[in-house]
């Protein structure tokens, strides 16, 4: 059989060699299409395939609107059968079965899609591993929680982005053997939102035995909310769809779902900051409780974690104008007020106590170092606290900007490590980040970085040639790798943020 056709359980797949020697399946279906009486119901995995399936092209992108911040592609097509995946297998695959490294991807649980050029996985491939992309369903058709609204007649299911990921992972556990991955060191990874799944998973008991290692680059641990606030958000949902009954959304075009979800995605942030319209939801089945809760706890799944977060995740927001991240100092504030008023049960630190975390730090920048720490920086940190003891964690901050992201005032913002961790700069549409120059500095930190991932995904230690030994996270020490032109490991960098923000998990519920 030809090298390109991998024989699984799934099915027979014709893929593509790729000038490097290495292979690429485009396109795998792992369930079958979410839509007519599917839509909002749980994914079914797909049927094996009987004839040769050519998985040379890539499979649609869940619908969304696009958004000039993430390159879909030239040739991306949206449609609700969207449940797709993709692999790489390096040139020389070991018969005995490589680290397999699966990829949820970001896009604030509203934009995105596994087959983005910045994730192609030719060069993390390379470096010894096999790579799988997926698609997930996104904004309403994903998140939107229906499950309270659910009859005999018309049954609603929740949780489906979480579903869906679960899926594709027990297809990866099933299937990989047969594109040279080995189903038992399967490392799970994401960014931004798709991080937000990763560390979501590890409050799931479902998800146990799917994965052995983890990695989340900008996770918003604590962006995940309970029935009550899903339910919320539902009853706007439908107010701006225009549909009364739920039994009616089934036969809504998928546009109207779209232009409505993308409504409700701007307005609850509005009204809400410190929020976001769509994320996981504690169910009490599938996610029993609050994943920040369960991670402070040591109560999650025992994976290894690799996690971190960039210095400056919050200039992005600030760029696009974008309502996620209460920026601007009332917007703070009324986050904060909110804060007390749900939570009554939990000490929220003084005003004056969390500002002295930033001392030093110009007027006008605070805010940005409030939204990125509440955002980002402190739920990993209350995370890293709990999980450390109860699986090795080794947590990071990336640093690094090139000359250009300095001069436009963005910095290590959010996303920008992506392009390191895979090796595909220049790949996005009007890249200006080697403007200014700092390419070869950038492919030298990329190649630590990709080393030290692989390593982890290996089952070994994170380390790079010529770098630094990266430790593990313990009470003591807290060391942080901090990525730079040269890395380093700094002990307790983040103590004037612990000390300000406190040791209890803030969090709408």
């Amino acid at each position: 059989m030809p090298d390109d056709i991998a024989n699984a359980p799934a099915g027979r797949f014709r893929g593509e060699t790729l000038p490097s020697g290495a292979r690429v399946w485009r396109g795998i279906r792992y369930a079958e299409p979410p839509t007519g009486d599917a839509r909002w119901r749980d994914p079914r995995p797909a049927a094996p395939a009987d004839d040769v399936i050519d998985a040379v092209r890539f499979g649609a992108a869940a619908p969304q609107n696009t958004n000039p911040a993430i390159d879909l592609g030239p040739d991306a097509v949206f449609a609700e059968d969207c449940l797709f995946l993709n692999v790489w297998s390096p040139a020389d695959a070991d018969p005995a079965g490589l680290p397999v490294m699966v990829w949820v991807h970001g896009g604030a649980y509203t934009f995105g899609s596994g087959s983005q050029p910045l994730y192609d996985g030719e060069a993390l491939a390379a470096r010894g591993t096999v790579v799988v992309t997926i698609n997930y369903r996104i904004g309403a058709l994903g998140f939107l929680d229906l499950s309270a609204k659910s009859t005999d007649a018309h049954p609603f299911d929740g949780n489906l982005a979480l579903k869906d990921v679960l899926c594709a992972l027990e297809w990866v556990r099933e299937n990989i053997a047969s594109f040279g991955g080995d189903p038992e060191r399967v490392t799970v990874f994401g960014e931004s939102a798709g991080a937000g799944l990763v560390t979501t998973l590890l409050a799931v008991p479902r998800a146990e035995g799917l994965f052995s290692r983890a990695i989340a680059e900008s996770s918003p641990v604590s962006s995940v909310y309970d029935a009550a606030r899903a339910a919320s958000v539902t009853d706007l949902f439908l107010e701006l769809v225009g549909e009364s009954d739920p039994a009616a959304l089934r036969d809504v075009a998928v546009d109207r779902i779209v232009q409505a979800g993308t409504r409700v995605f701007a307005e609850i942030p509005a009204r809400h900051p410190g929020t976001i319209a769509f994320g996981p939801v504690i169910d009490g089945d599938l996610l029993p409780e609050a994943p920040d809760a369960v991670l402070a706890a040591g109560r999650g799944l025992p994976v290894p974690l690799l996690i971190g977060t960039n210095h400056d995740e919050s200039s992005l927001f600030r760029m696009m104008k974008s309502p996620l991240l209460p920026i601007h100092e009332d917007d703070i504030d009324r986050m904060m007020a909110d804060l007390a008023a749900e939570r009554p049960d939990v000490p929220i630190p003084p005003k004056q106590q969390i500002l002295e975390a930033y001392e030093g730090v110009r007027h006008r920048e605070i805010g940005l170092g409030i939204a990125r720490d509440i955002g980002f920086r402190m739920p990993t940190l209350w995370a890293v606290e709990g999980h450390a003891r109860r699986a090795p964690v080794w947590l990071y901050r990336f640093d690094h900007a090139t000359p250009m992201l300095h001069a436009l005032r963005i910095g290590a913002t959010h996303a920008t490590e992506l392009p390191y961790v895979w090796g595909t700069f220049g790949r996005r549409a009007h890249d200006l980040t080697f403007r200014l120059g700092g390419r070869r500095a950038a492919e030298a930190i990329s190649d630590r970085l990709q080393q030290r991932w692989v390593s982890f995904a290996a089952g070994e230690e994170p380390n790079a040639d010529d770098a630094p030994a990266w430790p593990a996270f313990d009470a003591e020490e807290r060391a942080t790798l901090v990525i730079d032109t040269h890395d380093r490991v700094v002990p307790d960098l983040d103590g004037a943020l612990r000390a300000g923000w406190g040791k209890t998990p803030l969090a709408f519920p």
